[in-house]
């Protein structure tokens, strides 16, 4: 399992400039408000009640994420929860009633609480210890457990407990004194699937037996190894693995012989496989060039059985009834954000649940990304993710910015962001660099950041840049960098370590001072530090003289370029004095800087309110910077240094 934890083709122009500048003049794109983009609905999860007629999701429709039911044939949405503080999410259904499991933690602080909805309407928190983060697993096979995590006895490890459901009485079934990671339990409770990080792509897998204490090694290779799901019988155990290839795919593993056997092997990585609950079906999850491709086979022929067609769009997501008869959906594109639908497998009825794109919107405004492929400063081939405003052209240029994704393994991919479209319908071309480091395109890629950070990645995104300002659509005198997290590291490292190269910069609680992050991550990731410090460098160690060099923070002096930067005052991960520095440091340069603080944000904003405030104050301040509309007079005296804090 890959735990980086820090989140085609060039289509050439067919037309002359006069045809395309017709074309342009034909296509009447509306723009539309942050506040139009915002009002789009984000619907997750999806678990089916007992009797099967109802839908348990979670959904931020009142500006923050709360639990609704839905119709499993569609009607409106009942509110479960009505936070206006914190985020509510959505578990589960319990398996014979309709209570219902949820979780929440302290405004982005993620020390998540497990909550039981009672059936007369009443919500109490079953892991109420202070400071422990308790995190669902399933349900036991009679249905009278759920099975969950806690690091409540040490703040480093998480224990495995299950829990009754009647009187909420915890029972530790695994004692980790390891430092290992919980994956997967068989339904007999007889075998732990258990692993420990190597370093970020490789990973030990292990089976512990629970009456024999014996703990089984399954990989004898280094590689990547991920716990997938135990057949129903409980004798065979199956699992991903890249020992071998570049890319993961399907083992089973003889729990009685040890015999393994290769199950399903794509030319991408396969991320993920599990059984329906009586196991008449198996889900295969694939990554295909930085998109979901879902099978669901028939688990006796492993052949596929027949999904509904959504034509240009794609199903994302799905999960089985207990009684497999019924099938949720999210399906969706780049251009559309995803929608919940129902399917019957019996009667092949299907149901339309949300309709979350807002109807002030027309689809047609928005626009479909491009997969791209350049090739990097040493030849190494980077591939993006290409958006492309309608109105752009080689008569019409536009400006640009350069999108990194958090990480530094993680990768953008070919989803909806209502945050891209409302840049792109601004006038704004998109480049999502999928720099060296990137999950999803093999490991010797995958690996190739390593140590080596803010330099040879940070010139995929120059190069990145370079690509942009050969395409004729793109004014090439007008281009930034964005990012968040490990993305915001690399826009800082960009407008220090390459000052000329970006016109403006948006730091989205990006990491500045390496040697500080990685001595302050937070207890629970104790299982991964040792694979962070071997990617990254250990800050105990001379690793910190050039953590130190590649730090932007302690190279303020070098930034010359407009800068904006937004964190959250609760992000565990990137701490708040990281952006407090880096905006004080570059100040003192006299370079324009804004700064939007959050004080009930973690990493990652979520709340609709503080999304639409940072991400119009993000097309502002580019508007000004790198569009130059309104910019600041030749000469003046630029003062805009504006902090703001939303309660």
């Amino acid at each position: 399992m890959r735990t980086k934890l820090l989140g085609l083709a060039i289509v050439t122009l067919l037309v002359s400039c006069k045809e395309e500048a017709k074309v342009v003049a034909q296509k009447e794109i509306k723009q539309y408000t942050i506040e139009q983009f915002m009002d789009n609905e984000s619907v997750g999860g999806g678990s089916f009640s007992s009797d099967n007629s109802n839908l348990l999701v979670s959904s931020n429709k009142s500006g923050i994420y709360n639990v609704y039911t839905v119709p499993v044939k569609g009607g409106e949405m009942t509110a479960i929860t009505q936070s206006d503080s914190t985020s509510i999410s959505a578990n589960s259904y319990f398996p014979k009633d309709n209570r219902m499991l949820l979780s929440a933690d302290g405004n982005g602080d993620e020390i998540n609480h497990l909550f039981v909805r009672e059936l007369d309407g009443t919500i109490k928190d079953i892991t109420p210890e202070k400071g422990a983060r308790s995190d669902f697993y399933g349900w036991s096979k009679d249905d009278n457990y759920l099975y969950y995590g806690s690091n409540k006895r040490d703040p480093s490890y998480f224990d495995v407990y299950k829990m009754s459901v009647d009187g909420y009485v915890s029972e530790m079934l695994y004692q980790n004194n390891d430092g290992l990671d919980f994956s997967g339990i068989s339904e007999n409770e007889n075998y732990f699937a258990l692993s420990k990080s190597v370093n970020t792509n490789d990973t030990d897998l292990f089976l512990y037996d629970a009456k024999t204490k014996e703990m089984t090694k399954i990989n004898t290779n280094l590689s990547g190894n991920s716990s997938q799901d135990f057949s129903k019988d409980n004798n065979t155990f199956y699992y991903t693995t890249d020992d071998g290839s570049e890319f993961a795919y399907l083992m089973s593993y003889d729990i009685t012989t040890k015999e393994k056997k290769k199950v399903i092997e794509k030319s991408w990585d396969v991320s993920g496989s599990g059984f329906t609950s009586n196991g008449t079906y198996m889900t295969v999850y694939a990554n295909e060039d930085g998109k979901n491709v879902i099978d669901v086979l028939d688990a006796k022929t492993m052949q596929p059985i027949r999904l509904p067609d959504f034509g240009a769009n794609s199903i994302t997501s799905v999960s089985f009834s207990d009684n497999e008869k019924w099938m949720r959906m999210y399906v969706g594109g780049s251009n559309a954000p995803s929608d919940l639908y129902t399917y019957n497998l019996e009667t092949k009825e299907q149901h339309k649940l949300t309709h979350v794109l807002n109807d002030e919107i027309n689809i047609d405004d928005l626009v479909t990304a491009k997969v791209v492929r350049f090739k990097s400063f040493d030849g190494t081939i980077i591939p993006a993710i290409y958006y492309v405003p309608h109105q752009a052209s080689a008569t019409n240029k536009v400006p640009a910015m350069v999108l990194v994704h958090g990480g530094p393994g993680g990768q953008t991919r070919q989803g909806f962001s209502s945050l891209f479209q409302y840049m792109v319908n601004h006038g704004y071309a998109l480049l999502a660099v999928n720099n060296r480091g990137s999950s999803g395109y093999g490991k010797s890629f995958f690996k190739m950041d390593d140590l080596n950070h803010g330099e040879k990645d940070l010139q995929d995104c120059v190069e990145g840049k370079n690509w942009l300002a050969t395409q004729p659509e793109i004014d090439g005198e007008k281009i930034g960098i964005m990012g968040g997290s490990y993305g915001g590291y690399m826009t800082m490292a960009a407008l220090t370590y390459a000052p000329e190269e970006f016109d403006v910069g948006v730091n989205l609680f990006g990491v500045t001072n390496w040697i500080r992050t990685l001595k302050s991550i937070p207890p629970y990731w104790e299982s991964f530090r040792t694979s962070l410090y071997k990617e990254l460098g250990d800050p105990y160690t001379t690793d910190s003289i050039r953590l130190k060099r590649i730090s932007p923070l302690f190279h303020t002096d070098k930034v010359t370029k407009p800068l904006m930067v937004l964190q959250g005052a609760q992000d565990p991960r990137v701490l708040q004095v990281e952006s407090d520095e880096i905006v004080a440091g570059v100040r003192k340069n006299g370079v324009p800087v804004e700064y939007v603080l959050f004080e009930d944000e973690g990493h990652g904003f979520v709340k609709k309110e503080n999304q639409i405030e940072s991400y119009s104050r993000i097309i502002k301040f580019l508007d000004t910077y790198l569009k130059k509309e309104n910019a600041p007079i030749d000469g003046a005296k630029e003062t805009i240094e504006i902090e703001e804090v939303k309660s």
